[in-house]
């Protein structure tokens, strides 16, 4: 069983500025990735409001903050929490590789995409419908896609889309956006067409998707459309589970509660980052990061 001060759980924005702080404070901590380091930050097209960047990729910038946190810990990635349990004031964490024992934990899990639950969309994931315009936007140069969502990640993947000569329209159920004033700007400027009061009721195709019917949910007219591709960006679930198992407070969507030092109920459970919901911004879940670490730092020397 190996032993370190801090594990960090999650490889997203929160988890490697918590391990750039804990490593800077003297402990010996580890960040532990189910998937790849970047989190859901690498899936964003470009990031227009990180300071210091006028403009950035997401994978570029988390690629850029990944390499100063490797300085400070260690990041496995591809290796999954299973299991944590209480031991005599410390934590048992149990993985898909390897067993720890830490004096303390921080929860930086951020959350996975929200699907719509729509006929046909998991028939076909990777085979039209995707969550992640920067990976998959590529394929679908000058053909025709729907994005279906109103928020900030909506907006910037249909921008996105459009940049790379992709025929996009956007559709939302409702007559409003809930995307940031200077993306639905930029969407009006580049001449991105809006469905409102839009949804999607069922994905059709053979092999892959070629078409879907569609619900004004005003008119309570449907509508069949030629549809090459649909990317999806309709919020998020939050990963806590394994906090909550262990005993962590959540709320009623599932985040984890927090306090202004990023600590949870449990003395020594901390979370930062979009797990605890609020402003979903990577600036933000660095910030949380930092305090969740520092926080950390004070607790484990306290019980010392």
């Amino acid at each position: 069983m190996e032993e370190r001060d801090i594990i960090i759980i999650g490889a997203g924005p929160a988890g490697l500025t918590a391990g750039i702080y804990t490593g800077r404070e003297g402990l010996k901590s580890i960040i532990i990735e189910k998937k790849l380091r970047g989190g859901n930050a690498n899936m964003a097209p470009v990031i227009l409001n990180y300071p210091g960047y006028k403009s950035i990729p997401g994978m570029e910038l988390l690629k850029k903050i990944g390499e100063q946190a490797e300085k400070y810990t260690e990041i496995r990635e591809n290796e999954e929490i299973k299991k944590i349990e209480r031991v005599d004031g410390k934590f048992r964490v149990e993985s898909s590789k390897n067993e720890y024992l830490t004096k303390s934990i921080i929860f930086c899990s951020g959350t996975t995409y929200r699907k719509i639950g729509v006929e046909g969309e998991e028939e076909y994931v990777g085979r039209g419908i995707s969550y992640c315009s920067i990976c998959d936007g590529m394929l679908f140069k000058g053909r025709n896609v729907l994005v279906v969502g109103g928020g900030n990640s909506a907006a910037e993947h249909a921008l996105h889309l459009n940049d790379i000569g992709v025929n996009v329209k956007l559709i939302h159920r409702r007559d409003e956006l809930r995307a940031q004033k200077y993306l639905q700007d930029k969407l009006k400027e580049e001449g991105i067409p809006i469905l409102w009061n839009t949804v999607l009721k069922e994905i059709k195709g053979k092999m892959f998707v070629d078409g879907v019917v569609l619900y004004n949910n005003k008119t309570q007219q449907e509508q069949e459309m030629d549809i090459n591709g649909i990317f999806i960006a309709v919020g998020e679930v939050p990963n806590s589970q394994i906090a909550k198992d262990i005993g962590a407070e959540i709320d009623e969507m599932n985040y984890i509660i927090v306090d202004k030092d990023q600590q949870t109920n449990i003395p020594g459970v901390y979370a930062a980052g979009d797990i605890t919901g609020g402003v979903n911004q990577l600036v933000v879940a660095c910030g949380e990061g930092a305090v969740a670490a520092v926080n950390a730092y004070t607790h484990i020397k306290k019980e010392e």
